[in-house]
């Protein structure tokens, strides 16, 4: 009974969830139009629902508003689409004063990871445009934040979050691909 409920077909329902997950596209083109405070708190209380290893909650976000900061993380990671009007860039970092210790310290880049996807996804359920800009493990790239935004030792930056009113809607993307899933083994 139980291979042959794996193996139907199942029911996909419609849900908001669902579909703000299948639609979240990366925005990298913005109209510098504002966004409220409470707009940023939001999505800071969305990044800090993720879920963490043994619920360290090992982040910390840097919120840069001020444009002349903005246009120098522009200038420092020119991929980092800081120059392209954002209202605002969130910096997702790993406070490792608050990570496990010993060899599963590293967990906190899974941890850290989780929050900004949800940082994503409440944007994207907002009406805002983001994107992703990696930092870590290019330590060149991260130090430059951390010198830039004045960040202590302990706090590593994972990436660079552009954020604001999109001035592009790029077209969603199918990005699932069958080959990639085994089930039970390879």
């Amino acid at each position: 009974m139980l291979f042959a409920a794996c193996t139907q077909q199942p029911k996909v329902m419609k849900n908001e969830a669902i579909d703000n997950i299948m639609t979240r596209v990366s925005v990298r083109e913005f109209t510098g139009g504002k966004i409220s405070a409470e707009q940023i708190d939001t999505l800071l209380r969305a990044a800090m629902a993720a879920p963490s290893a043994i619920n360290r909650q090992p982040w910390a976000f840097i919120v840069v508003t001020d444009e002349t900061i903005i246009a120098q993380l522009g200038e420092a990671l020119p991929y980092s689409r800081c120059s392209n009007h954002p209202a605002c860039a969130i910096i997702p970092c790993g406070d490792l004063s608050k990570a496990i210790e010993g060899e599963m310290g590293a967990f906190w880049i899974n941890d850290v990871s989780a929050a900004t996807e949800n940082l994503l996804l409440a944007a994207h359920a907002m009406g805002l445009g983001a994107v992703w800009t990696g930092l870590h493990p290019d330590m060149k790239r991260a130090t430059m934040v951390q010198q830039l935004l004045g960040l202590p030792e302990h706090i590593i930056p994972l990436c660079v979050v552009p954020v604001g009113v999109p001035a592009e809607h790029p077209a969603i993307k199918d990005k699932y691909i069958p080959e990639n899933i085994h089930y039970n083994k390879w």
